[in-house]
């Protein structure tokens, strides 16, 4: 038997192998520090052999039937409908500071199975399992998936649910019995997209606790899976989803399971947050420059565009700090509405008799970026392009027999696995990208894939990757391009296409209200300076709901925020405090964007509460806001994590946003213009807080003096 010890950042992997056996999972929890030894095992195992099985066991990384697992396997693959039953031959492991590479294959099968495990910077683990057919005879892959075993404390599961412009909703159960898998099958992640599996010793807490969670980098199909059967360690897994036939492997071919992250933390989900912005700020392509407070067309003018009107736009939005401006949908020939021209785009001479060269040079003339909307994976059946080529379409030849069953706001999807559809969306991007100068581009995806049909068999997979794979040459062809990754919202805000997007619209709605628990969730797996969060009109477009100024520009100054709003017809005030919003977006944004996310706990559920500290602890924001009434007529406490508990702070309301409105309780701090404090006061007693109405919100900036 052999130990491999691996650690990083607070974390530890301990696997165990024994010969012709994949290794063991021993531990994925806490640092231990030293390796462990042989005694570990008599720790764990479950029995002494001979037993009531022939040998004792502990879950491996590919946990099998014919290791006595009850539960669901980890690796199925089948010929001709018959289920094959792998018998691993394994290699030595190969370790590499804090990765392993496991190696092992069957040559009686004929398959070749390499597993790449590594605690990556912020003690993120990332599980990639690739396979190959080494024999004679194809076969199919059902499904691969990664898993790690946690805790027979955990009590609890927590993933996500919801729907178009209210994304990120956290759906909290006990921890199911048995095997059970929830499964995304949309093509695209969805608005009800899982998103991750956490599992906790009791529900789930921001600040504390400890919480194991597992998330798929795939924009697609997926599998979250926990297992917990009554002689078995509980796993936690993901994994693609795959249709039947969809991965077939000839002799030579190989399949890499997109890779999947976990996440360990005893500091509850703050503390999982941590571990996947660590690692996501890490990144060689993260986005290294300041966010650039931006301004979107769609809820300004939506499909009525004007070329005079957006100029006029685009200088109001110079004016008052915007730093990007991007046109939305409506800009290519026929594209008056969401019914036509999808696939062609070419610039609408009769809209832009110019071109769109003019709107571009003045918008760089005046100092911002130029971005631009496509949806390029979208077909419409009233396009150019789909009469050319009706068989470039994804979709099982028999779905437009069914048109008015099946389509989908009256848009297909076009199969960019197909090279010739691929050449042509490239080249029409490519060519509008150099010719016009586009600095940005807001990459749309607005339904999900039915029926997809790819060369005789289900397309997904195929269209997934080419889409990855589109968006990386793009980028490339134009170094410093950036791109978003919109989804009719918050659809496709997965690690998958954050490793070629450099950001996510996180939804739709631009209503704060719903958007305090759309960013604080979408928040467990990116940090801020990723998110998209704009100020939009006074009464929300999707819930036709109205907010204060304030209430919308606080929430937006959680992410990377922006405009979306006809700001022409904003009166002087309006205008005068959009200006002061940007200026103060820009004085915070490096402290918002390379902060650690805390979200100090409160009893109410009315408050939603999001602090962003300094690295070196000199320095936080803290955006407090409510979206109910309270509870109680004397307000709670605020204890504010992270700050160096000798040290003197000044907490202040920052007013650019404007004043909050309060009921009975205004501590003297908020109308004295602030209060002195020692780190260890604000995270220990804490800030008394005001009788805030619903729906109103403070920035207070907390500085060391």
């Amino acid at each position: 038997m052999t130990i491999t010890h691996l650690e990083r950042d607070g974390v530890a992997i301990v696997l165990a192998q024994e010969p012709q056996r994949l290794p063991d999972v021993l531990h994925w929890g806490s640092a231990l520090g030293a390796t462990p030894g042989d005694d570990l095992l008599g720790a764990l195992h479950r029995q002494t052999p001979p037993g009531t099985l022939d040998a004792a066991w502990q879950l491996g990384i590919l946990p099998a039937e014919g290791d006595g697992w009850a539960g669901r396997p980890g690796l199925q693959l089948t010929r001709a409908g018959i289920l094959l039953r792998t018998r691993w031959h394994v290699m030595p492991l190969r370790v590499d500071g804090a990765t392993a590479q496991i190696d092992a294959v069957d040559d009686e099968l004929g398959a070749a199975l390499r597993t790449r495990i590594e605690i990556a910077p912020g003690g993120l683990v990332w599980v990639t399992h690739a396979l190959r057919n080494t024999g004679g005879e194809s076969f199919g892959v059902d499904f691969l998936e990664a898993t790690l075993p946690v805790s027979p404390s955990a009590t609890h599961a927590t993933s996500l649910d919801g729907r178009w412009s209210r994304e990120k909703r956290p759906v909290t159960t006990a921890l199911p019995p048995g095997a059970t898998a929830r499964q995304s099958r949309r093509g695209r992640p969805g608005h009800d997209a899982p998103t991750f599996l956490a599992v906790s010793e009791g529900e789930p807490r921001w600040r504390d606790g400890r919480v194991w969670a597992a998330h798929v980098a795939w924009s697609a199909d997926v599998t979250y899976r926990t297992d917990r059967v009554t002689d078995g360690v509980p796993l936690l897994g993901a994994g693609e989803l795959l249709r039947p036939g969809e991965i077939v492997l000839a002799p030579g071919e190989e399949y890499v399971a997109p890779p999947v992250a976990f996440a360990f933390s005893t500091g509850g989900l703050d503390g999982v947050a941590a571990r996947f912005h660590t690692w996501l700020r890490a990144r060689p392509q993260h986005p290294r420059t300041p966010r650039p407070f931006t301004l979107n067309t769609w809820e300004a003018v939506y499909f009525d565009q004007d070329p005079a009107q957006l100029t006029r736009l685009a200088e109001r939005a110079a004016e008052v700090g915007v730093e990007r401006f991007v046109l939305d949908d409506g800009w290519f020939t026929g594209r008056r509405d969401d019914t036509t021209s999808l696939g062609d785009w070419e610039v609408d001479a009769g809209v832009w008799p110019d071109g769109l060269g003019p709107l571009a040079d003045r918008v760089h003339a005046l100092g911002m970026q130029f971005g631009l909307w496509f949806e390029p994976e979208m077909i419409s059946l009233d396009s150019d392009l789909a009469r050319a080529h009706p068989e470039w379409l994804l979709h099982d030849p028999r779905h437009l027999a069914h048109e008015a069953g099946l389509s989908w706001r009256t848009q297909y999807v076009l199969d960019l696995a197909n090279p010739d559809a691929y050449r042509h969306i490239r080249d029409r991007i490519d060519s509008l990208v150099a010719g016009i100068g586009i600095d940005y581009i807001k990459w749309d995806h607005n339904r999900d894939l039915v029926e997809p049909v790819h060369d005789g068999r289900p397309g997904t997979h195929a269209q997934t990757l080419a889409v990855l794979r589109l968006i990386a040459e793009l980028k490339q062809r134009h170094p410093g391009l950036e791109i978003e990754s919109c989804s009719s919202g918050g659809a496709r805000t997965d690690l998958g296409i954050l490793a070629v997007c450099d950001r996510v619209w996180a939804s739709d709605s631009n209503d704060p209200v719903e958007r305090q628990d759309i960013q604080r969730w979408t928040g467990l797996l990116l940090p801020p300076e990723l998110v998209g969060a704009h100020v939009g009109p006074t009464r929300s477009h999707s819930s036709g709901r109205v907010t204060d100024l304030s209430y919308r520009m606080a929430t937006s100054l959680m992410g990377s925020a922006g405009l979306e709003w006809d700001i022409l017809a904003c009166d002087a005030e309006e205008t005068a405090a959009i200006t002061r919003f940007a200026a103060l977006y820009k004085e915070l944004r490096s402290l918002v964007h390379t902060g650690t996310v805390v979200h100090p706990p409160l009893r109410d559920p009315a408050w939603r509460v999001t602090g962003f500290v300094a690295p070196d602890g000199g320095e936080a924001l803290v955006i407090v806001a409510t979206i109910a009434g309270l509870e109680d007529a004397r307000a709670e406490r605020l204890r504010l994590p992270g700050l160096d508990p000798l040290r003197t702070y000044r907490v202040a309301v920052r007013t650019e946003i404007g004043a909050a409105r309060a009921g009975w309780i205004v501590p003297p701090w908020l109308s004295d213009g602030g209060i002195t404090l020692t780190g260890a006061v604000l995270a220990e007693i804490g800030l008394q807080l005001p009788t805030l109405w619903p729906l109103q919100a403070l920035a207070l900036h907390i500085r060391a003096e």
